[in-house]
């Protein structure tokens, strides 16, 4: 009987190998081949509008899939190490100023979106753990997520992208806390303290290296393939920025000087619907075109950390006082944050 090599332990270990190998070579040669398909291939001229728009395009859209190919299915290997199960019990019996550094950390690299807002929230408040912690978690987990991140260091490099891994987490751990600090355990529905939430036996077994693989391919698949739409879509409206919007109409209204660019940035923000992959390419040309760096940081992290749909969701686990006491404690760090960054760069 025939025997597939790629199904064998060795192969596993192997292919992985080799798609590395191809990454390197398409992601090393991508914008050489851009350049000679608009401006020779094309006879488009570099400065043109129409040449700018489709070589930021062809050139971001597959920059950004192969970035976010590659780190997921990395991430997606360290994620079989941090179920949400393991989570919530390194959590259990943290308190305070700790509980909130490690659930911020620890919502870097748990999956969670707003589909298990609430079952992760049952499962905190199940184990003891602090309101104000549980925040911090729910707060890391969305804003500082590997495809805002990925996509951060595609376009701006990695300062930017350390930059808003370090303010988002300090957003978190600090909002946390002074939710915590608050003591709003009252705005809680009832129904929440009465749940009793089943544990998750899985994860906990031991997992082989090669299964471990297998789960990067499938985060690939999964994730890759919700928002590969939702990247294009981005880059698209981007890619038509670009080409089109004069520098000079973007910062005349979300410049440095611009006192109240910020804070109409991120309450714009709060209500729009997206998430990293369709918003990160707009700000990046936001930027470009003139737009501070504070004011497009505060705008994106408003529309990535308060979503609407995630607010929704919470409701039936949360009052409105909470509610809206989170989205201000959230909405004021990150207006501060806007200011920071104008005032620091």
């Amino acid at each position: 009987m025939k025997i597939n090599f790629l199904n064998t332990p060795k192969g596993k270990v192997i292919l992985p190998l080799i798609l590395i190998f191809a990454w390197y070579f398409i992601y090393h040669y991508l914008q050489p081949f851009t350049d000679w398909l608009i401006f020779s291939a094309l006879g488009m001229t570099k400065g043109e509008h129409l040449g700018e728009t489709l070589w930021f395009f062809i050139f971001e859209f597959p920059k950004v899939l192969l970035l976010l190919t590659l780190i997921i299915f990395f991430v997606g290997i360290i994620r079989t190490f941090f179920t949400p199960e393991r989570t919530r019990k390194a959590l259990e019996g943290k308190r305070t100023f700790t509980g909130n550094v490690m659930a911020a950390m620890l919502g870097i690299v748990t999956p969670f979106c707003s589909c298990s807002a609430i079952p992760l929230f049952l499962g905190f408040v199940e184990a003891g753990v602090p309101l104000g912690v549980t925040f911090s978690f729910l707060i890391a987990a969305p804003m500082i997520n590997e495809v805002a991140v990925i996509l951060l260091y595609g376009m701006f490099g990695w300062k930017v992208a350390l930059i808003y891994i370090t303010t988002g987490l300090t957003i978190a751990i600090i909002a946390g806390w002074v939710i915590g600090k608050l003591k709003l355990e009252k705005w809680v529905e009832p129904w929440v303290y009465e749940t009793k939430v089943g544990k998750n036996a899985l994860g906990e077994d031991k997992v082989l290296f090669s299964d471990r693989i297998k789960f990067g391919y499938d985060a690939v698949k999964e994730i890759v393939g919700k928002v590969w739409i939702y990247v294009a879509l981005g880059i698209a409206v981007g890619a038509g920025a670009h080409g089109y919007v004069p520098a000079e109409f973007m910062a005349s209204f979300m410049g440095k000087d611009v006192w109240y660019a910020v804070p109409v940035s991120v309450l714009i923000g709060i209500p729009l619907y997206s998430n990293a992959a369709g918003i990160i390419p707009i700000v990046s040309v936001l930027i470009e075109k003139g737009a501070a760096l504070g004011t497009a940081l505060a705008f994106m992290m408003s529309v990535i950390g308060l979503s609407l749909p995630e607010m929704i969701i919470l409701r039936k686990v949360l009052k409105m006082p909470l509610i809206f006491t989170f989205i201000g404690v959230v909405g004021t760090g990150i207006m501060i944050v806007g200011f920071l960054f104008n005032w620091i760069f």
